[in-house]
């Protein structure tokens, strides 16, 4: 039921930034920034150093915030962001042994697929929502039209991710498989270097008015 809810949030909200931070310091002021545009979800990517700590600190302060682990490779790095308080995990690929690890920690799972038997076997594997990536460069909204019509019937939905911006998201968001994007063009490393909250809590607000 917990995992029903948090793939929920994630649908109630249609966008989920993923963010890349090098100061684990910057992780509470940077979501405090999403809060504030009205984005109660985060993706950390597991590609620095201060991931878990950035995790950590946000699950802590903000337990509202449906945080997440993003660039989840190894079961070590999985089961330390579930220890942080990771509540969603994601993946650029598809690893039923991760599947199945994430499962047991009561963490959702959004492993990445880019075919229809990688579509297929996160189905089989038991996954509600595939990350389809790197999307733009599969070809984008035309391509994942054609992968997803014969599991249609199936119920899947997918988190394109890979070459999202504002000027695309809205045509991904407007296919009913959709369940959110992906991206980081709100949570730009750039503006997290330079502390520019402001402009994190404008992006966001203008993403969340084109997920409608």
């Amino acid at each position: 039921m917990k995992n029903a809810g948090r793939m929920q949030g994630i649908e109630r909200k249609r966008i989920v930034p993923a963010a890349t931070v090098e100061q684990a310091e910057d992780a509470v002021r940077l979501a405090d920034a999403l809060l504030n545009g009205g984005l109660d979800v985060l993706e950390i990517t597991f590609r620095t150093d201060a991931a878990l700590e950035a995790i950590r600190r946000v699950a802590r302060r903000f337990p509202q915030m449906l945080i997440g682990a993003g660039t989840l490779l190894t079961a070590d790095q999985l089961r330390r962001a579930a220890d942080a308080g990771a509540k969603f995990g994601v993946a650029p690929g598809l690893n039923e042994d991760m599947i199945r690890l994430a499962a047991g920690t009561g963490m959702v799972f959004i492993p990445g697929v880019a075919t229809p038997t990688e579509t297929d076997r996160g189905i089989a594997a038991g996954c509600r929502i595939l990350k389809f990536f790197p999307a733009e460069a599969l070809g984008g909204v035309k391509m994942l039209k054609a992968m997803a019509a014969p599991f249609a019937h199936t119920g899947v939905k997918f988190l394109p991710t890979g070459g999202i911006d504002a000027s695309n998201a809205g045509s991904y968001l407007d296919l009913p498989f959709v369940a959110a994007v992906g991206g980081s063009w709100m949570v730009a490393a750039g503006l997290i270097k330079e502390r520019n909250w402001a402009e994190v809590t404008r992006l966001t607000r203008e993403a969340l008015s084109c997920a409608g």
